[in-house]
């Protein structure tokens, strides 16, 4: 359990899961995680109170003066100034002086009390939203692949940041003001009952009426915040989106369509988040309206009262003053059926994006990778479509010997690059098995295959971090590996002549590096893996062809006891298989050697009859 300490409390962090079995998340959740720092919450209620207690007087000492000084009634505070002070300074200069120095102490202490009170629901409310983006990252980190392609990362994103953030605020922010604000009119109420019972009465009917209105706006205008959010959500996914194909959308000269269609997805949120904003702006005018209407009469009321009653002007004086001092919270609970509208809806959206559909978690029955150099592969019966589209792999059935290496080809669009997902378990089969060393895929789980099977793509993902990072991934490696790595790799000039070698940012997507440079750190990455299973996906496409000679025969070595998968067009690479399979339409139409299937005259031959020549 990980402890952080604050002042005098202390707020404890745990794993979210052990209060989210049910991979749901409602207000229940949230109370049980506050409970679980009562002490903390008790002693900020505590603190909210003794605030109170210090800014509610504020409005009366003032005006009491009105009286007991201006218009020469002594009383109660110019009594008390008096039994502690010399008489040669009794005078209306003692007396204005000595209230101020009172006021701006308590407001003083009002702040301070009122801030440290913040202070402690924003460490709850950030433990409730740092426990939901923890579960949030771990259901990510096993979350179906197909599922997540189709949200998109614009849109994934938009939970971690936008709807986290309006919990946040709603539980930070504005319940810790809501609660000073009913505090505080609990504590007018009280002193304008003993300033005069029927004007109190009065304000206690205005305000509910306030209050009941604004909610009443509140939940029409509710349904113009979630059209909002969502206008936002596609926005963040298109911005996203052609942010991260720029390169590729200014080397097409498609600057125009793209960032149109950007802007077509802001005009969308200027439609909804105008007819929100002036709309909940316009509930609020209102509401607040009515409460102004409230003082209006108030004054002239209390007016009324300073003629026909014992009312006096300096209490007159300070009703007016508590009526403004009103405002204020009575205006926070207005605002929090604002903040818990936006809250509520981004509760909805988090728990839309914890109930996708994860990858199987398969138990750890049988580890066929222990203690082996490497596996044998049997591919049975698999058949994979996505969604409800034409099946991608029909009744695909492959066996591959242990330390033999095959090569995958084919026309693009064949289903190579399928089965690969599917064999790392990326993508789930809807039939068949896939089998290492004998044992089925759902007997060994998903990590420890993807642990022994390493993968090297055409365009591998890279990290806006240092060559080391982008290589080892996090794993501790000490750099002697690392080297050696990138000399197999054939990268080890380049590298030193970077300005900070190992240590030299590359850039988002690796941009400070060449397309064939990138390959190559990606097969250095994968020798640091020290796999079992190597699967090379276009791994050599953007490589020279003397390059690519000198990396296949400094490869040699280190595949020649592994189970080798290569995935090409280029007939240097296929020349390196020991057997050939060629795929169409998600089938395997042809297999054999390079020289069998070059006498066949089949498909295989038409693809690298002319690159042989």
């Amino acid at each position: 359990m990980h402890t952080s300490n604050t002042q005098n409390n202390t707020v404890k962090t745990v794993t979210p899961h052990r209060l989210n079995k049910s991979r749901h998340y409602d207000w229940q959740y949230i109370l049980n995680v506050a409970k679980e720092h009562k002490r903390v919450l008790v002693i900020a209620n505590i603190v909210a109170l003794l605030a109170v207690i210090a800014t509610v007087p504020i409005p009366l000492l003032m005006p009491l003066l009105v009286d007991e000084v201006l218009l020469n009634q002594p009383g109660t505070l110019v009594a008390f100034t008096n039994s502690f002070t010399p008489q040669q300074w009794h005078g209306p200069t003692l007396y204005i002086l000595a209230i101020l120095g009172v006021t701006v102490l308590l407001r003083i202490i009002g702040l301070y009390l009122t801030v440290w009170q913040t202070r402690q629901f924003t460490l709850v409310s950030k433990e409730v939203t740092y426990r939901i983006r923890h579960a949030l990252l771990l259901k990510l980190q096993r979350i179906s692949m197909s599922e997540y392609e189709t949200l998109g990362s614009g849109s994934v994103s938009s939970h971690f940041v936008t709807d986290i953030n309006a919990i946040d605020e709603f539980i930070g922010a504005s319940i810790s003001k809501a609660l000073i604000a009913v505090l505080s009119l609990v504590g007018i109420t009280i002193i304008l009952l003993l300033i005069h019972w029927q004007l109190a009465l009065f304000i206690l009917f205005m305000n509910p009426l306030v209050i009941y209105f604004t909610v009443v706006l509140g939940k029409k205008v509710k349904t113009l915040k979630k059209k909002e959010n969502s206008a936002y959500e596609v926005f963040q996914q298109s911005l996203v989106e052609t942010l991260d194909g720029i390169q590729q959308i200014r080397a097409s000269n498609r600057e125009k369509h793209y960032i149109q269609r950007v802007i077509d997805k802001a005009q969308h949120i200027k439609k909804h988040s105008a007819s929100f904003s002036w709309r909940s702006d316009a509930a609020n005018r209102l509401s607040f309206g009515i409460f102004l209407i409230g003082f209006d009469v108030f004054r002239a009321l209390s007016m009324l009262l300073v003629v026909f009653s014992s009312l006096t002007v300096g209490e007159m004086m300070a009703v007016f003053g508590y009526l403004w001092f009103m405002t204020s919270p009575v205006q926070e609970i207005l605002n929090i059926q604002y903040a818990y509208f936006s809250a509520n809806a981004a509760l909805a959206r988090i728990n839309k994006l914890l109930g996708l559909q994860q990858e199987p978690q398969y138990p750890h029955n049988k580890n066929p990778f222990k203690n082996k150099k490497t596996v044998a592969i049997k591919i049975e019966n698999i058949d994979f479509a996505y969604g409800d589209k034409e099946p991608v792999l029909n009744k695909v059935n492959l066996n591959i010997k242990a330390g033999e290496k095959i090569a995958l080809v084919g026309a693009s669009g064949g289903g190579k690059s399928t089965l690969v997902q599917v064999l790392l378990g990326m993508y789930q089969h809807q039939h068949g098995m896939i089998y290492f060393d004998g044992v089925p895929i759902t007997d060994i789980g998903l990590d420890i295959v993807r642990d022994n099977v390493a993968t090297v793509l055409q365009h591998p993902a890279m990290f806006n971090d240092s060559v080391r990072n982008n290589l080892t991934l996090g794993m501790e490696t000490d750099d002697q590996a690392i080297w050696q790595a990138l000399n197999i790799a054939q990268l080890t000039k380049t590298i030193q002549q970077l300005p900070a070698q190992l240590d030299t940012l590359i850039g988002h997507d690796g941009v400070r590096l060449s397309g064939g440079q990138l390959q190559r750190l990606a097969i250095a990455r994968m020798l640091l893996s020290q796999p079992k299973v190597v699967i090379l996906d276009e791994a050599t496409s953007a490589l020279d062809t003397e390059t690519e000679k000198h990396l296949h025969a400094a490869l040699h070595d280190f595949l020649k006891e592994k189970t080798t998968l290569i995935i090409a067009h280029r007939l240097s690479a296929v020349k390196q298989a020991d057997r050939v399979y060629v795929f169409e339409d998600g089938h395997i139409i042809e297999q054999g050697s390079h020289d069998e299937l070059m006498q066949n005259n089949g498909l295989y031959s038409r693809l690298y009859g002319k690159q042989q020549n």
